[in-house]
């Protein structure tokens, strides 16, 4: 048999890996490959908790709302709000919810008033002795924390908190109000289904204390991962992206079937809070200092800790950054549900086209982060805000 030339056999070679190389090519543009990344994903990125870290959330009382003081002006007005939504939600001809939520709001804000006014009179009359100041209210604060249980059991029948009740429960039964705007009924009403998902909650929970159910069974929170930022039409403000948006878009639909606290993280979470709040919707857990994926999870995980503990929740991310983020959740300790946002364009059925490879260079981005993390740990991710 002839021997081939050494040139020949260069060019047959050569030949063959332009084939592969351009079949490889036209792959890439069609919505098979990023389909079958996805599915690689989660196929081979592990999502178990890590039971270490799961301790810093098992508390599992998550709460979006500052603690207020047992006994305080702020903490009756509380106690009779939630009594008299639960009153409505009970009775057969309730009274407007929305009404009573806007009647508490303008309550909050005249004690508001009155106690800075009260404070501030206090410190003009009292004589200022630092030392003796200084460890006075360090002993309060230890009283506080160590009697706290105690207190809010003795301030319900206290008699002064009597009338107070009495008070405030004719304000917000009577007092007259009115809610002008479209914004500011849809963030009454929304906070109105925080209140009644709260109540509902302390309700199951009550009834499931000799059940011993698992706090890892239901969602805490939503928790939705910025996307970027982007300049405005006039090229001068600083907006959400299309990424952004979707997710807030699709926070949107959570939110309405699940009223659970919404936790915004990133850079860009004040930007998307504004974006929600126009459209009726309160965030108030807002962790703006990550600046990559596991920092987002890092620093949303220290402040769900700070805020009661989330043992589990909603997470919304795209498709492609789903299976990295729930795993770097895990190691933190909160296992995740996964709510996928849609991706700015749409995957063909079956044509190549420039959205298709859109989609393969996201998922290409986050099969080679993920490998990374899992082979030598996340780089640049800081321990603490």
């Amino acid at each position: 048999m002839q021997k081939q030339h050494w040139m020949i056999r260069i060019v047959r070679y050569l030949s063959i890996f332009f084939v592969l190389f351009g079949c490889f090519m036209v792959f890439l543009y069609t919505p098979f490959y990023s389909n079958m990344m996805v599915k690689l994903l989660n196929v081979i990125v592990p999502v178990e908790v890590n039971q270490i870290a799961a301790k810093s959330q098992q508390q599992a009382s998550l709460s979006t709302d500052e603690t207020l003081e047992p006994g305080s002006r702020l903490w009756v007005a509380r106690q009779v709000y939630l009594k008299l939504v639960e009153t409505a939600l009970k009775s057969k001809d309730p009274q407007d919810l929305s009404v009573l939520q806007a009647r508490y709001q303008q309550l909050q804000s005249e004690i508001h008033q009155m106690n800075e006014a009260t404070s501030d009179q206090e410190q003009k009359n009292q004589p200022q002795i630092p030392l003796l100041i200084s460890h006075e209210s360090s002993a309060s604060v230890v009283v506080s924390d160590s009697k706290n249980t105690v207190d809010e059991l003795l301030a319900l029948n206290d008699e002064s908190n009597k009338v107070l009740r009495a008070q405030y429960e004719k304000y917000l039964t009577s007092h007259e109000v009115k809610i002008e705007t479209e914004a500011e009924q849809r963030a009454v009403n929304h906070q109105v289904n925080q209140d009644i998902a709260y109540l509902n909650m302390q309700n199951i929970e009550e009834q499931q204390d000799n059940t011993k159910i698992d706090a890892t069974d239901r969602p805490y929170a939503i928790v939705v991962l910025g996307g970027g930022l982007t300049l405005a039409d006039n090229q001068k403000d600083i907006v959400i992206n299309k990424y952004t948006r979707l997710r807030l878009e699709t926070t949107l639909a959570v939110e309405k079937q699940f009223s659970l606290p919404i936790v915004l993280s990133g850079v860009e979470a004040p930007y998307m809070q504004s974006w929600l709040e126009q459209r009726g919707i309160k965030a108030k857990l807002l962790e703006n200092r990550s600046m990559n994926t596991c920092e987002n999870t890092r620093f949303s995980s220290l402040l769900l800790q700070k805020k009661g503990g989330a043992p589990t929740v909603l997470l919304i991310t795209d498709r492609y950054h789903m299976p990295r983020t729930r795993r770097l959740f895990a190691l933190n300790g909160i296992a995740t549900i996964p709510v996928e946002a849609p991706m700015p364009t749409i995957l063909t059925q079956w044509r190549p086209s420039q959205q298709n490879y859109d989609h393969s260079r996201r998922a290409n981005y986050e099969m080679l982060a993920t490998i990374r993390d899992m082979l030598f740990g996340s780089s640049g991710c800081r321990e603490v805000p």
